[in-house]
């Protein structure tokens, strides 16, 4: 009842009639249960049921687990209360004022008898009760048969994708076996080409052999032919001249007859003489494999003369002393151009100008003007990338190499590609002009290297020797020696008079990516593709000094003027300068990809990078 309304007690009695009929409202114990849609996942059902399992049990041993609860003593509510109380619930406040005055003064009257006043038991507080727990009940009731139908569902849903990760598990399994199977026959069937292919090699080169021998035997046969030719008119025309003369008939048949057969006797002398020639040029030629470079050697009237000087000595350069050089440890990032659209390969600089020449990815080369960066010429004419450049020691040509296989001079002058060499069977890696600049010297992913005449514009030696792609070419300055460097992971001198080898270094253990002479041409220094440097003495073919900056590659080395300092490009985007006397490495940071190229000018004063980034930075 409202907390602003005052209410009086007054004892009433009434007659308790046993035959009530009044009708109450049953509650049903059971009803429909609707169909629960909500959704719970695969934990909170399983806490459900072991709750649900915890309580039963706990029923079952009389120990149930219910929450505290205050102790309260109730007592039965008498029999005016209780129409008090109903009045008050049916809100019929006025017949509450009527009963409570009545009642009262019944009460202090005294005409209330004792069986009146009596304890009136609560019927409805009890079947509320009940009814809250028959609620409460149906209420689990339904959760566990949700709980339930939801474990049920996923139990299915589990069941499903276990059966089909199972299926999917013996589908891999047996296309693995079938793939295993499969790789077995393949490999039965190949080992059955091997031998077949090693005898078709064999054939092969024997083939080849035999072809350059015959060309050999042709060209001698031809210049003995020419020689007879030219033996034979020179006694006709001695002939056409006694025959002027005083002699007579009789006397010049006489010689004309003599004189065929000398000219029959020298002819079968000589043929003796070439037969005997020819046999132990097949028997050299078969033993070495050389007889495409014997016809190489053939001379030509327009050949260049190699240096006559001996390959001990060194070469006859001006070495600056490290006090006219820019120290390594305070070179800085200066300038920075973007010089081509792909990754720039390499760059040269100019014998005498401040220029430099960039080749890149998008195969074209480019001139640049330094420290400005202003662009003076470019070029295209290259098929596919172009790895390598080097400036003609005159200054007026560019030579490029590309991986379509060809080596291309280019004329400032004139503008335009003068030669190319397609004498290479695969990508060209390097090139290096002489000093004279009368040969260029080129190595090839063909495993050879080449010397190419500029002047009678023919190979003019094939170096052979490596099991590999040569990846870098270097003439030592003045001199005939060449240095390669090879993916077989060695490196190699040549002498490029005769097209041998004359000394071989082993000690990398990774494909060498460029090699290069110090300016003194005591040492080489080489880098392979693991970022190990080492430097070699060519008197005492031992190494130096080994560096290891791996694992990132070493691309290529530079020394300074004074051969003091190394400049080294890997491809960890970092520059790194060696001072040689202390093994101190610097490194320098400015690119923000491999750094593909790296080389000091002639004064010592700049050095240059070129890197994947497609720009070239100038540091001084």
């Amino acid at each position: 009842m409202d907390s602003d309304q005052a209410y009086y007690l007054e004892q009433v009695t009434f007659d308790y009639d046993e035959d009530d009929n009044s009708e109450y409202d049953e509650v049903p114990v059971e009803e429909n249960i609707e169909d629960f849609n909500g959704e719970e996942d695969f934990e909170t059902v399983v806490r459900t049921v072991e709750e649900a399992e915890k309580q039963k049990t706990a029923i079952q041993t009389g120990k149930t687990a219910r929450a505290p609860t205050a102790s309260l003593s109730e007592r039965a509510e008498v029999v005016d209360d209780f129409v008090r109380n109903f009045l008050v619930k049916m809100n019929m406040l006025r017949t509450l004022d009527c009963f409570q005055t009545e009642w009262y003064e019944m009460q202090e009257k005294g005409l209330l008898n004792e069986e009146d006043t009596h304890v009136f038991p609560d019927i409805y507080a009890r079947n509320q009760h009940l009814d809250d727990e028959v609620k409460n009940l149906r209420r689990e009731v339904n959760k566990l048969r949700d709980a339930a139908l939801n474990a049920k569902q996923m139990h299915v849903k589990l069941k499903k994708e276990r059966d089909f990760h199972r299926m999917h598990h013996k589908r891999v399994v047996q296309e693995k076996n079938k793939l295993i199977t499969d790789i077995k026959r393949l490999k039965q069937h190949y080992s059955v080409y091997e031998p077949t292919l090693r005898q078709l090699k064999q054939q092969y080169e024997v083939a080849l052999r035999e072809k350059m021998l015959n060309k050999l035997e042709r060209d001698r046969a031809v210049t003995h032919m020419t020689s007879l030719q030219t033996a034979l008119d020179q006694i006709e025309t001695q002939t056409e001249t006694s025959r002027k003369m005083t002699f007579c008939r009789s006397d010049s048949q006489s010689n004309e007859v003599k004189r065929r057969e000398h000219v029959k006797r020298q002819s079968e002398s000589e043929g003796k003489e070439t037969e005997s020639s020819k046999e132990k040029e097949r028997q050299q030629l078969q033993q070495t494999g050389l007889g495409q470079q014997a016809r190489e050697t053939k001379t030509d009237v327009k050949d260049s003369e190699f240096f006559t000087t001996s390959l001990a000595a060194g070469p006859s350069v001006h070495v600056l002393p490290s006090s006219a050089l820019t120290r390594p440890g305070g070179l800085q990032l200066s300038f920075t151009m973007s010089a081509h659209s792909l990754p720039v390969s390499n760059v040269a600089f100019h014998p005498r100008k401040k220029i430099i020449a960039t080749v890149s990815d998008d195969a074209t080369w480019k001139l640049w003007a330094i420290p400005s960066g202003d662009l003076i010429l470019s070029g295209e004419g290259h098929d596919d990338w172009i790895a390598d450049v080097d400036f003609h020691p005159g200054g007026s040509q560019l030579a490029t190499v590309s991986g379509d296989s060809t080596v291309k001079v280019w004329d400032f002058s004139e503008s335009r590609c003068i030669l190319t060499f397609t004498d290479h069977t695969h990508a060209v890696w390097g090139c290096s002009f002489h000093s004279s600049g009368n040969f260029l010297a080129t190595s090839s992913m063909d495993h050879t290297a080449k010397i190419f005449d500029m002047n009678s514009l023919r190979c003019r030696q094939t170096l052979r020797g490596h099991a590999d792609s040569v990846n870098s070419i270097q003439f030592m300055s003045q001199t005939n020696m060449l240095c390669t460097c090879s993916a077989d992971k060695t490196v190699s001198l040549w002498d490029a008079r005769t097209g041998l080898c004359t000394q071989t270094f082993y000690g990398h253990l990774h494909s060498c990516n460029h090699v290069v002479f110090s300016p003194q041409g005591d040492v080489v220094a080489s880098c392979d593709s693991y970022g190990n440097v080492k430097l070699w003495d060519i008197r005492s073919i031992e190494p130096q000094i080994v560096l290891d900056l791996g694992p990132h590659p070493a691309n290529r080395l530079s020394f300074d003027p004074s051969g003091q300092y190394l400049a080294i490009a890997s491809n960890d985007s970092y520059v790194y300068v060696i001072e040689l006397h202390t093994t101190q490495v610097r490194q320098l940071a400015g690119h923000s990809n491999a750094v593909q190229s790296v080389l000091f000018d002639h004064d010592g004063e700049l050095l240059v990078s070129a890197g994947s980034d497609d720009t070239v930075g100038i540091w001084s």
